[in-house]
């Protein structure tokens, strides 16, 4: 199948972990994203923060083995830099990430791939290192804590989700918790070959790239698929909640949402071109209109589902003056529960297809986009030929489709709002 004029090919290595390539000959460059099952979603509530340290401290170091000696943080970043390459760890709720940019001349990529595999399978987990950078991911926890965007969403995320991890924060308190052992335990659970999703764009063939995951993988212990637990399921809210923090600042911080969908709930395009006209589509959006244009209450309001492979979220957020956040709140409830009272209209549902299929190209306008997106489609489990037909799945949605999707998900009289610097209400 077709991928903007490139297939997208697929297979399975025997240790389980699943591959997909995009050739995109057009520069001598590779990008490839390594997706592992150990996101902050694996993280024990009392350790918090567990998965950001790991990918913390994969940079850090790497430990000796066999002829391979040890490399301290500052070699690595030299043994990169020689190398004109890159590799960048990265953590979302579902997956820890690592992303390699390289050259394809082979003595060069080869070269950065064996680094790349130290760097995945020994990281050194040095214990003075680690304590050096717990206490500097602490104090920048604390910093944060004094910002009220991050406190809105350190208040909105729990009281969505409970005790699920997605709505889980690391604090100093839970970082403190995590020793340099445990740091090498959760990389030993999460960085197990069959659990990983591959995914290369670049220019390579398909055997040149088996040879370089090959090669990526090759220090990993390949026999060992420890079993992960289950987690818990995402509760719906029942009721609505109220928090309104005070703090000191310029603006009011407003968040009003729910538990969205999964990625694979099958009306994500109904509910992806209905929040366009709800929230998503900037200025032409309903939020925008009745909140800023007829109002002036806020300058930006937004609307997003946020799908992972559990429940995401729906988030609704605005800034506005600390005496209008009641007014705010309210017109920002009204919307959404006349848009799942009655749905769009036949004008914005044509409007929102039309602005979202003109924007498709600029989703995969990058061998950096294109890597996200054939990524998430491995993760997700999505067919090969979800990027080619995604215009035809958008232009297919319905008023109906819409109506339906909106009233199974969204509750109005369910969701939560967080206000931080509003005035009592």
């Amino acid at each position: 199948m077709a991928v903007a004029g490139l297939p997208v090919e697929r297979w399975t290595l025997p240790t389980g972990a699943r591959v997909s390539l995009v050739q995109s000959p057009a520069i001598p460059m590779v990008d490839v994203r390594l997706d592992f099952d150990a996101g902050s979603r694996r993280d024990p509530a009392p350790q918090a923060g567990l998965a950001q340290g790991v990918a913390l401290m994969l940079a850090k170091g790497v430990a000796a083995r066999g002829d391979a000696p040890a490399l301290d943080e500052n070699q690595l970043g030299e043994a990169w830099a020689d190398l004109g390459a890159s590799l960048d760890a990265q953590v979302e709720p579902d997956r820890l990430s690592l992303t390699l940019r390289s050259l394809t001349e082979p003595d060069l990529l080869a070269r950065a791939a064996a680094l790349a595999a130290r760097q995945i399978a020994e990281p050194a987990f040095d214990p003075a290192v680690w304590a050096r950078e717990r206490a500097r991911y602490s104090a920048d926890l604390r910093e944060a804590a004094t910002r009220p965007a991050t406190v809105t969403d350190q208040q909105f995320m729990p009281a969505i989700y409970g005790r699920h991890p997605y709505g889980q924060f690391p604090t100093p308190e839970t970082l403190a918790r995590i020793e340099a052992a445990d740091l090498r335990a959760a990389h030993a659970r999460g960085f197990a070959p069959c659990h990983a999703r591959i995914s290369i764009v670049g220019a390579l063939d398909r055997p040149a790239a088996e040879r370089l995951v090959q090669q990526l993988l090759a220090r990993l212990d390949a026999r060992s698929c420890p079993s992960l637990p289950e987690l818990p399921a995402v509760e719906p809210l029942t009721a609505a909640r109220e928090i309104a923090v005070p703090f000191g600042s310029a603006q009011a911080h407003v968040r009003v949402g729910q538990p969205g969908i999964a990625r694979s709930d099958p009306d994500y395009f109904p509910l992806l071109v209905g929040n366009y006209i709800l929230g998503g589509g900037g200025f032409v959006s309903r939020l925008m209109e009745e909140v800023r244009q007829k109002r002036g209450l806020s300058y930006s309001v937004y609307s997003d589902f946020q799908p992972l492979r559990q429940s995401g979220p729906f988030v609704i957020g605005l800034q506005t003056r600390p005496d209008q956040a009641a007014q705010a709140v309210g017109v920002v409830r009204q919307v959404v529960a006349d848009f799942v009272a009655k749905g769009p209209t036949a004008e914005e549902l044509e409007a929102a297809q039309r602005a979202l299929i003109a924007g498709f190209p600029l989703r995969i306008d990058s061998n950096r986009k294109l890597l996200d997106n054939i990524a998430a489609m491995a993760w997700y489990d999505l067919p090969a030929d979800y990027l080619d037909t995604w215009t035809e799945r958008v232009q297919a949605v319905t008023l109906e489709q819409i109506r339906s999707a909106v009233v199974r998900v969204l509750k109005p009289q369910a969701m939560v709002t967080v206000v931080v610097g509003g005035t009592e209400r």
